[in-house]
């Protein structure tokens, strides 16, 4: 009996996807809820399964077609039994034609192993695209994880790895002769694409401006490096920074009550409560999953929170729901190492904390210059709705906060 497979509901207001892999081949076997295809949204990339057990008949679809909610991607033949792969005809070759299809074939025998339950989608594809062995790679990402870029750098390793001498002296004189230099097209992801439409319409849309401040985190380190172990034992999460500022944003964030409002038409909307958006760089892009009621949650709460989201951004399984909403954007530049940056408000919030890189540098304390770990924050608003005394006064109450926590226990 012949069941189709068809597009999932994907999320609020997202009717269409992309066909970003396919992750099975015609004639395969599946087994119920065994995802058959990769799609990619505007946010993340699902996967739709298989409702039965059976054998992929037909594919209806190709990569990168877009597709609709509840189009067909396939026919599965339930109950049916996978085909035996034809024996390979012999044939001529040229002498290296066999080392140029053995990567793939390689990649496309390791991803088929129980080893290849770990990858994302993004991860899986870009294995199969570069003919990479995955189980040779040393992942980089949580739990040794391979993340894309970790396929990538194997790939250019390998091409640019010493070829035989015969071929080495055989294309030198071409490329010498030509002078050739070459180029690469690669159509944007469907988040790729979404990302710079909104990224665009803010510029366009907002008035857009930055206010600066600097900040000295000698208190927050000291107060981390004092509670860290225990923190750790009791609540099983690492105390980073991102709690610390997150709780400082929620007291800037009360006390100017428009710096987490937003425009809708001709009316502001106010919250009474705090959804941070946190910027978390995944395979595919930058990605905003919300903490959601974080003025009312613990330091622990926020620091699992965010691990989570990194995490699962990584391996590709945030959901809509993960990035639905948020009223305000936490962006940490610093884990790049940037130093100081402008960045750009996330539709439709009014407001982004942008963070950078802590460096010993020389201030004046009582008089004397001595040398502090200071880090450059920048908060940049929408002047249509938030005054430049307002934004000035949120980022001055972060930098307090951050440099005396005492007042985020007493709410000061």
């Amino acid at each position: 009996m012949a069941t189709e497979v068809k597009v999932p509901t994907l999320g609020e207001s997202v009717t269409e996807a992309s066909i970003g892999e396919l992750l099975k081949n015609v004639g395969d076997a599946v087994a119920v809820d065994e995802p058959i295809v990769s799609l990619e949204t505007d946010k993340v990339a699902v996967e739709a399964p298989s409702p039965v057990a059976g054998v992929i008949k037909e594919f209806k679809v190709a990569v990168g077609d877009t597709v609709e909610v509840g189009a067909v991607l396939a026919i599965i033949d339930e109950g049916g039994t996978a085909a035996a792969a034809p024996a390979a005809e012999p044939k001529a070759a040229a002498p290296d034609a066999g080392v140029e299809k053995a990567a793939p074939a390689q990649a496309k025998e390791a991803l088929g192993s129980d080893a290849s339950q770990t990858l994302s989608p993004a991860v899986r594809r870009a294995v199969l695209e570069h003919g990479v062995d995955p189980s040779t790679i040393k992942g980089t990402g949580k739990d040794g994880r391979l993340t894309k870029e970790d396929v990538i750098a194997a790939a250019q390793a390998k091409t640019s790895s010493p070829a035989p001498a015969q071929a080495a002296s055989a294309s030198a004189p071409a490329a010498a002769a030509t002078g050739e230099r070459r180029e690469e097209r690669v159509k944007m992801t469907r988040m790729r694409q979404t990302i710079a439409k909104r990224l665009k319409s803010a510029q366009d849309t907002a008035a857009l401006l930055t206010t600066f401040n600097d900040v000295d985190m000698s208190a927050v380190i000291e107060s981390r490096e004092r509670y860290k172990d225990l923190f750790a034992k009791k609540h099983d999460i690492k105390l980073g920074f991102m709690s610390y500022f997150a709780k400082a944003a929620c007291l800037a964030l009360k006390d100017i009550p428009g710096v987490n409002a937003q425009i809708d038409g001709d009316e502001i909307v106010y919250h009474d409560y705090v959804d941070i958006s946190v910027a978390v760089s995944a395979p595919n892009g930058l990605v905003v999953p919300v903490v959601r009621d974080a003025d009312s949650k613990s330091f622990a709460q926020i620091e699992k929170d965010i691990a989570d989201f990194g995490k699962r951004a990584k391996e590709g399984t945030l959901t809509m729901e993960d990035m639905k909403g948020g009223t305000f954007t936490i962006s940490n530049g610093g884990v790049f190492g940037g130093l100081m940056s402008t960045p750009i408000i996330n539709p439709p919030q009014s407001a982004v904390l942008g963070l950078h890189r802590i460096e010993d540098r020389p201030v004046v304390r009582n008089g004397e210059i001595v040398i502090r770990p200071m880090m450059y924050i920048a908060l940049s608003y929408d002047h249509r709705l938030i005054d430049g005394r307002e934004a000035v006064t949120a980022l001055k109450i972060i930098k307090e906060a951050i440099e005396d926590p005492t007042r985020m226990l007493i709410d000061l």
